[in-house]
């Protein structure tokens, strides 16, 4: 191997972890929230890959079904425990559900611009998130970590059959938001992939911010730590848990449209990508943004460079590399309970 390969191999290793990075913060958001291993960011990454391609080939995307369904139950299922018909309640199940529909159905046939596309395709597949929370998780909040894991793999093998229903099995891929390449010394670096690593910076930056410098931020951690503490000092519990399945849906498919113009994306692919967003996410500690962001680089280095010197096994190698990790954890970790 030659510097010129290193190069080329670290570039590919670098933007494959800002979009593992992606998939380890939201995953980091959902546990130092709700205690929710998010195992359907893979699925959120597939669906809004796969929503972006079908805008762009001028196609009204399935998803469009899913977000009517899953707004109604969510608005049923909300009107029978709320007792009561709220304007949030309508807002966040019907009318933000309804606009994306609208909104797809009107601009598709027209194939509107990459961006246009890029942006619709997130609200489309973003309110999936929340609606979600109310139907698999709401009732189960008060629940261990193991419960809510199990829920959460049931989640991921509906979203999974759901997604071959909506997409099929042929593969899709999308335009680019910017044609051309950009030099970089050496280097060649497509448009594309200074757009993965623009976003990625700048989601890692607000979310240390928020989580960590305001009030908005530390009252949606407070569920986390203790439930009950936060509702008797006015955070209502309920709502925190919609807004962080809310980020995270929508960060897992800012993922999935950033790939979405790099590779062909199945409609089983987010699950790889969204194991390699946990590995880093473990690695981080899974408490701390920029911990999983490094550890995400990380996983993306180990990959690029095990596809060069050992292709046929480099999935085995990145997943191995977490034992060690696990081990040291296990190790270093004091005696406490189950929780």
């Amino acid at each position: 191997m030659d510097w010129d390969i290193a190069l080329i191999l670290a570039q590919d290793g670098v933007a494959s972890g800002a979009i593992y990075a992606l998939l380890a913060l939201s995953l980091v958001l959902m546990f130092a929230v709700t205690r929710v291993i998010f195992i359907p960011s893979g699925e959120f990454v597939a669906y809004g890959a796969l929503t972006y391609a079908a805008l762009d080939a001028g196609l009204v995307p399935g998803v469009v079904w899913l977000a009517g369904v899953l707004g109604g139950v969510a608005f049923a299922l909300g009107l029978w425990r709320e007792r009561r018909v709220g304007l949030g309640l309508i807002l966040e199940t019907l009318v933000l559900p309804a606009a994306g529909i609208g909104l797809a159905v009107w601009l598709a046939p027209g194939k509107p611009a990459p961006l246009v596309s890029a942006v619709l395709a997130l609200v489309l597949v973003t309110p999936l998130a929340p609606a979600i929370y109310r139907i698999a998780y709401q009732r189960l909040a008060e629940a261990s970590v193991l419960v809510l894991l199990i829920a959460s793999v049931g989640v991921h093998l509906a979203m999974l059959g759901t997604g071959l229903l909506l997409f099929g099995a042929e593969g899709s891929r999308a335009a680019p938001f910017s044609a051309g390449n950009v030099t970089l010394g050496p280097l060649l670096v497509p448009a594309q992939t200074i757009w993965v690593f623009g976003v990625a910076a700048v989601l890692i930056a607000g979310l240390f911010g928020f989580f960590g410098f305001t009030l908005a931020g530390k009252a949606l951690r407070a569920t986390s730590v203790n439930r009950l503490g936060a509702r008797l000092v006015g955070i209502e519990t309920a709502l925190s848990g919609r807004i962080a399945f809310a980020l995270a849906g929508f960060i897992a498919a800012m993922a999935g449209v950033l790939i979405a113009p790099l590779t062909t994306i199945y409609y089983d692919s987010g699950f790889l990508i969204g194991l390699k967003g946990f590995v880093a996410a473990i690695v981080g500690g899974l408490g701390s943004y920029p911990a999983a962001a490094l550890a995400a680089i990380g996983v993306g280095l180990v990959e690029s460079f095990s596809s060069f010197w050992a292709s046929a096994f480099k999935e085995a190698i990145v997943f191995t590399a977490l034992i060690p990790v696990l081990l040291w954890r296990s190790l270093a970790a004091h005696e406490g309970d189950e929780e």
